[in-house]
């Protein structure tokens, strides 16, 4: 069976409705149409973009970031950077996202349609450690603000948020900023982050979580002027629930009237899913979320047209050598690393690399999500390179990594290989063959022959993230080395990736070709 949707099918919904790292959401309604976006850090393409009839139902329609700027940052892999916690707008009939960069600053992308033309990235304001921008612009007075979070990593600032004056076209900054919510001076507050900004009922409000990802809660702050002063309320906590810190997210209304609101919970290797929780404005005007201020696990689903369930693609033949939006490769992107041709099957170039035995180290891995649910993966693999080294396969990727794929010998021969690195140790230096210390690549399994240089790949990924690796290289399924547990990276979920590379030389080193990935749901 495949991915299962969040859609029970009898009116209600389970949480999480997007049971994967779809980290830091904001939601937008435009018409009869919920579109939301989430961060994608160091990734490419990035910002991805669902959109929902339901709030429940979701598919990926795009992306509106193709290449990360500044690029000369973005040339290797970036997990702890990029796009962080975006905020998705509709103005002026133009479709608007704003997110930080902790390294360079706050950026935003416009476009007239969702999807598409995105207009290149645009930086509002540089700086260090401004995260988790969001724009409001007050249609009653034409006024235009915009309020974001500090990241003490890069600014040494944290637990507050600063407001400033906005030019209307949202192309920069009209003031220095003031903070308008200081957190150090709320009572057991702290790690304040990802504001969101709404006008509401005759009030300027934010929503916006503290307390860290894993632990905290979500507040809400009031205000008669943009500025200030604010008194603030937990509006969401996790009481006697299983769902940890529900944080970050974005409140929406249905055209009927309805209020929902959507926020991640950190999920370990899985990430940040998403979850969907009813909302509504209480007796004293504060809002009231989930059940009674606690996340529910099953709801009734939003009073909308009933739709057709569905999540977020996985499969994939790569027709034409296209692979489908789902998929992100770990830095900006180069000509010809996947070669399109008029078959099915992917073929990604062995790109010549320093950095052959850390696959955390490569940009030219192309990744997807690892679903939050038991799941199997599989892959069919043909390697074609007569490289010796030269090598590819299906990894799951994090602060530790484990791949199994085919190896080219220096004799000529293929060779079926399976291993795995531990996390690098942190001050650890980066060497031609990776990190040393623990994060050294090593064999998971003794390498086996594979005499017609193909294989089918398996890796059945059970409860916490738990990961066993099989293959088929003509003689039956068989099992490969222990169970490896999958970790995520910085703030990302741990990923599944498809690679083919060459140790460093002259010339062409030739490719590999994947055929038939599936992510099937294990019941």
């Amino acid at each position: 069976m495949a991915l299962p949707s969040a859609d029970l099918g009898d009116g209600t919904y389970r949480n999480p409705v997007l049971d994967a790292d779809w980290s830091d959401p904001d939601v937008l309604r435009v018409g009869d149409d919920f579109y939301l976006t989430a961060s994608s850090f160091g990734r490419v393409p990035g910002l991805p973009l669902l959109h929902s009839r339901d709030l429940v139902n979701w598919t990926l329609v795009g992306h509106a970031l193709q290449r990360l700027e500044p690029a000369r940052a973005f040339r290797t892999p970036r997990p702890d950077g990029g796009v962080w916690a975006p905020a998705l707008r509709h103005h002026d009939d133009r479709f608007w996202i704003f997110w930080g960069d902790p390294d360079h600053g706050i950026f935003q992308v416009n476009a007239p349609e969702i999807r598409g033309p995105w207009t290149r990235p645009h930086l509002v304001k540089e700086g260090k450690g401004l995260i988790d921008p969001c724009p409001l612009w007050d249609e009653g007075t034409g006024e235009a603000y915009l309020v974001h979070a500090w990241a003490r990593s890069r600014s040494g600032v944290k637990n507050r948020l600063t407001g400033h004056r906005m030019r209307p076209d949202g192309t920069g900054l009209l003031d220095e900023g003031k903070v308008i919510v200081d957190a150090d001076l709320i009572p057991g507050w702290f790690t304040l982050e990802g504001p969101k900004a709404y006008r509401h009922d005759g009030w300027f409000w934010i929503l916006a979580p503290a307390g860290g990802v894993g632990t905290g809660w979500q507040g809400a702050f009031r205000s008669r002027g943009f500025f200030g002063p604010y008194e603030e309320r937990v509006v969401l906590e996790q009481g006697n629930t299983p769902v940890n810190g529900p944080h970050q997210g974005g409140w929406v209304r249905t055209a009927a009237g309805e209020d929902w609101f959507v926020h991640f919970q950190q999920r370990g290797p899985y990430g940040r899913v998403v979850h969907l929780q009813p909302m509504r404005w209480g007796e004293d005007s504060w809002p009231v979320i989930g059940d009674r201020g606690a996340p529910v696990a099953v709801h009734r689903k939003p009073d909308l047209p009933a739709q057709p369930p569905s999540a977020p693609a996985t499969d994939d033949d790569f027709p034409g050598g296209r692979f489908g939006r789902q998929w992100q490769w770990t830095a900006d992107p180069q000509d010809g690393w996947a070669t399109q041709h008029s078959g099915d099957g992917l073929r990604l170039s062995c790109v010549r690399t320093a950095y052959a035995h850390d696959l955390r180290a490569v940009p030219h891995v192309l990744t997807q999500r690892m679903p939050g649910t038991a799941a199997t993966v599989q892959v069919d693999l043909c390697l074609d390179s007569e490289e010796p080294g030269a090598r590819a396969g299906l990894v799951v990727l994090g602060d530790a990594f484990g791949w199994i794929g085919l190896e080219r010998e220096p004799g000529g021969s293929v060779r079926l290989v399976h291993r795995f690195a531990e996390p690098a140790a942190p001050a650890a230096p980066v060497t031609r063959s990776g990190r040393c210390g623990s994060g050294r690549e090593r064999d998971a399994a003794p390498a086996r022959p594979a005499p017609r240089g193909r294989a089918r790949l398996w890796i059945e990924i059970g409860a916490g993230a738990r990961c066993r690796f099989s293959y088929d290289t003509g003689g039956g399924r068989q099992p490969s080395g222990q169970v490896f547990a999958a970790t995520g990276r910085g703030w990302v979920g741990a990923l599944l990736g498809l690679f083919a590379l060459a140790p460093t030389g002259a010339g062409h080193a030739g490719a590999a070709a994947f055929t038939r990935f599936r992510v099937t749901a294990i019941p």
